[in-house]
């Protein structure tokens, strides 16, 4: 039976892209001969297989032209494995996945062309495996355990998290595994922050140091304040009335207080009112922000015959 690429990666033949990477990732971390010590020629050869179909199904042009074909006997016949391997970096594929630093002396796998095309006879260019399997470089990825990749995620808190800092527990579907993690947010921080937690992130499957976790912070907006930088904005509404002849206020906090704030006669509308300290604290010792009031005097749209003689004889009064 003629071998078929999508069967040794064993994905459908509609697999996207990602899907195709990551059973390419599971079957290079099963076969790879450094995780097979005792059986070094036969996983030598499953991994060129499978590795053989990743370099053409990653291939958007190699898989469309593979699935004109299809089986990868017709494609050998076709395509030689110069041109199978071409601009296919190994070494680069195998770090993404943890493996430490492939190749003869240290350098890259990536297959040279150079050789004429076909699919039989000598062929002038450097085998793509020569560096894990030859030459006594094959231990060294074992020898030499790299970190984990780092991982991103988007956390999003609440602006009274963001003022007073929180505890947080969220649960994160890490490789093949849900896994709870603390975080403490400090209070201060911001949308576009980002916080690092150090050991959070992807395994290594060489032994190696997890990596590093990012939470990109996004502070949710709040239904009364605003924020700018450090500085808390909210809007209070007081009669026509209450801005000529002055009055007093109930305007509430970030903690969940009230503070009760005095009108001077004759404010105007949109004129911000300043409460130094109310605002959220600095990080890393920078000034503690203000909150502020922003005015807004309301006119009535509908007056009584009372209410419009009263407002005439003050228009007579020049006011």
């Amino acid at each position: 039976m003629a071998e078929d690429y999508y069967q040794v990666l064993g994905v459908d033949k509609k697999a996207s892209p990602d899907e195709i990477k990551k059973a390419y990732r599971k079957l290079a971390v099963k076969w790879h001969p450094d995780k097979n010590p005792n059986n070094k020629a036969a996983s030598e050869e499953k991994f060129k297989k499978i590795s053989e179909a990743y370099a053409v199904l990653s291939d958007a042009k190699k898989r469309e032209q593979y699935d004109q074909f299809g089986s990868a006997d017709q494609f050998r016949q076709q395509y030689s494995q110069e041109d199978i391997f071409r601009n296919f970096d190994l070494d680069e594929i195998l770090r993404s996945f943890g493996f430490g630093s492939g190749g003869r002396g240290g350098g890259r796998t990536t297959f040279r062309t150079g050789g004429r095309r076909g699919g039989s006879g000598s062929q002038n260019y450097d085998d793509p495996f020569s560096g894990i399997f030859g030459g006594g470089g094959g231990s060294q990825y074992a020898n030499m355990p790299q970190k984990g990749q780092d991982a991103e995620y988007n956390l999003s808190i609440s602006l009274e998290e963001a003022v007073f800092g929180a505890d947080k527990k969220i649960s994160l579907q890490m490789e093949n595994r849900i896994e709870d993690i603390s975080v403490k947010i400090p209070s201060g921080i911001s949308t576009g922050k980002k916080l690092r937690l150090p050991g959070k992130g992807l395994a290594d499957f060489s032994g190696g140091p997890n990596g590093d976790l990012y939470l990109n912070i996004n502070v949710m907006p709040h239904p009364i304040f605003a924020r700018d930088g450090n500085d808390l904005y909210i809007e209070k509404t007081i009669k026509f009335t209450q801005a000529g002849l002055g009055t007093t206020i109930d305007v509430p906090t970030l903690d969940g207080t009230s503070k009760r704030l005095k009108i001077a006669p004759g404010t105007q509308n949109n004129t911000k009112i300043r409460m130094k300290g109310f605002g959220l604290p600095g990080l890393k010792g920078a000034a503690k922000g203000d909150q502020y009031i922003k005015i807004n005097v309301e006119v009535p749209k509908k007056l009584t015959d009372k209410q419009m003689k009263l407002i005439e004889q003050l228009a007579a009064e020049g006011i």
